[in-house]
């Protein structure tokens, strides 16, 4: 595993917001909150995006993908430094800090029966070890609010499902001076949410407006069966408006050139639809350690530092309420 990087936090007198979103592979954060993730750092929040894994075991799953000149995808080693290259893209396009936990990807096992997974991988390693990295990470940037999967891991790759477990490991136990010892100061973040890929909500609206449109949808049939009826819908709570940064999702997919066809999936719907009907990012709060305004049914917070900018605003003035970090 290679070392995990340090991360200089701002030590300004009046300290900006910050948030970090931990993902399983380079990726991940282009397909999962990216439109959100780029709103806030455009607006002043300090965004650290954190990778768990390298992504070495992932195929070419773009058929026009071209090998950048003087790489190699043959061996872990090539793929990894491709992998790494398409990341910093990413980040650039988002406007994102990044750092990697430098785990090895599990890569996505097929069979019945499944076979075990590689030595040495995310998956097998004890989640103490696991966690290790992100909780120094936590105890160095000070998030004010963590973002990553829920415990199925969104579907059930091993590696996103350890994501969740060391994301939910580093939430609670950073905060604690007795828990994990030689890494950095405690910092106790404030709210913790999973965020939504592609809800079930989100794929009708845009079905249902293509076809309205007289456009072919890609998910009609995929809607309809059987399997998407069974897929059990999790609560959202937060719904961040996020069409301006449409773009900047965008870019940060096609910089995994290797992963992400231009022409397929992820660019299916035509993105002036896509902001009229669904201008949103979805997620779901899991915990939170300030006080919330009360929500009447069906109404959705609109930022992720709900409660959180009151709290540092009464810590300011002396009036920290309980939960708040000193």
């Amino acid at each position: 595993m290679r070392p995990v990087q340090e991360v200089q936090v701002s030590t300004t007198e009046r300290e900006p917001l910050r948030l970090m979103a931990v993902h399983a592979h380079p990726d991940d954060e282009a397909s999962k909150g990216a439109a959100a993730t780029a709103k806030y750092a455009a607006d002043g929040v300090e965004v650290l995006v954190v990778t768990c894994t390298g992504g070495e075991r992932g195929d070419i799953l773009n058929p026009s993908f071209t090998l950048p000149e003087g790489h190699e995808f043959e061996t872990l080693e090539g793929r990894l430094a491709v992998r790494r290259l398409e990341m910093a893209r990413s980040a650039e396009a988002l406007g994102v800090r990044h750092a990697w936990l430098g785990f090895v990807d599990s890569g996505l096992p097929e069979g019945d029966p499944l076979p075990p997974l590689p030595e040495g991988c995310f998956g097998l390693v004890p989640l103490e070890e696991a966690s290790e990295p992100l909780v120094k990470l936590v105890r160095e940037f000070r998030p004010h609010v963590i973002t990553t999967y829920d415990p199925s891991g969104g579907y059930p790759h091993p590696d996103h499902i350890k994501c969740h477990d060391v994301s939910a490991e580093a939430f609670a136990a950073a905060g604690d001076p007795e828990r994990y010892p030689g890494t950095g100061e405690p910092w106790e973040p404030l709210k913790l949410y999973y965020n939504h890929g592609f809800s079930m909500d989100r794929l009708r609206a845009a079905h249902e407006a293509m076809t309205a449109a007289g456009l072919e949808s890609p998910f009609g049939d995929w809607i309809e069966s059987r399997d998407a009826r069974e897929i059990p819908e999790r609560q959202v709570t937060t719904l961040i408006p996020a069409a301006e940064y449409f773009a900047h999702r965008d870019e940060a997919l096609r910089a995994h050139a290797s992963q992400i066809d231009p022409q397929g999936f992820f660019f299916a719907v035509p993105r002036d639809l896509e902001a009229d009907v669904w201008p949103w990012e979805e997620y779901e709060l899991a915990e939170s350690r300030v006080p919330l305004p009360e929500r009447a049914p069906g109404e959705h917070e609109d930022d992720l530092f709900t409660g959180v900018r009151e709290a540092l605003a009464h810590q300011g003035d002396g009036r920290a309420p309980a939960g708040v970090p000193a």
